[in-house]
């Protein structure tokens, strides 16, 4: 059992009524945003138009792109264009993402409904909704696996990408009792994240913690942290094409990774 999740628990359980309310006002006052609109697309270089990289995205509402209008402008579409040029190939892409999802809805919902076929590569979202929902880092690590292992029955050549976490302790609209109670717990399920993939050859996970200084000063930006955000909560355009260009980088420089999707690539004609 993780010891900082025991002392967190410790502390926070006492305090769950005033999160309740507060959790409650949160969500009277940011605004229902839709999910974006156009769930697939196709990066086409035309340089080396007899081979196709296939992607496709899976996750929680920030991988259905709420926040944005289209897909294009948001996560998914930014990391395949940006992946299409790192790797010099065209790039199929679509998304496979609901609002609301936890790991354990995406394996029982989202995966079986799942069209595409041979996928060179997975991207996956996931940990605010089972932060929210207070799931406990242990039944999370099943979750994880049975995601990990029901793609792997279904796509056995596909290589699979788990993002960061959210940076919950960042987001403008929650309190802070919140942001110190489900942003450690997040951090906590990063942390078993992390070592779930280790049991696996070809699982990967870019768990570095985002932080909004961070990309503020990596990226030169003259951006407040409001503009960060859509509607205090989800991503605003800014966040989305920072994060798809970061781990669209993080997987072209990962050796192993490089190495598998180049292989595959070369292997799979458009």
């Amino acid at each position: 059992m993780n010891l900082r999740y025991i002392l967190g628990a410790f502390v926070s359980i006492p305090l769950l009524p005033i999160m309740y309310f507060q959790g409650k006002r949160i969500r009277a006052s940011v605004p229902k945003l839709p999910e974006a609109e156009g769930t697939e697309g196709f990066c086409d270089l035309s340089k080396n138009s007899d081979h196709v990289m296939n992607v496709i995205f899976l996750g929680e509402s920030t991988f259905a792109g709420v926040g944005v209008d289209t897909h294009k402008e948001g996560f998914a579409g930014t990391f395949a264009k940006e992946l299409s040029k790192l790797f010099n190939t065209n790039l199929s892409w679509r998304v496979y993402a609901r609002s609301g999802y936890t790991a354990k809805r995406l394996t029982n919902k989202l995966i079986p409904k799942i069209t595409a076929k041979n996928p060179t590569l997975i991207v996956i979202g996931l940990g605010g909704n089972d932060a929210f929902t207070l799931n406990r880092p242990s039944k999370w690590k099943t979750e994880i696996r049975l995601v990990i292992e029901s793609l792997t029955v279904k796509f056995p050549g596909a290589m699979i990408v788990f993002c960061n976490m959210p940076p919950i302790k960042e987001f403008p609209s929650f309190t802070s009792l919140i942001k110190f109670t489900v942003g450690n717990l997040v951090e906590i399920l990063g942390e078993e994240l992390r070592k779930t993939v280790k049991e696996y050859d070809h699982v990967f996970y870019f768990g570095d913690k985002i932080t909004l200084q961070g990309w503020i000063t990596k990226y030169n930006l003259n951006n407040k942290k409001q503009d960060f955000f859509s509607d205090g909560v989800h991503p605003s355009k800014l966040t989305y094409q920072i994060w798809g260009k970061d781990i669209a980088s993080e997987v072209f420089k990962n050796e192993t990774l490089n190495k598998a999707l180049t292989t595959k690539t070369i292997g799979q004609e458009a």
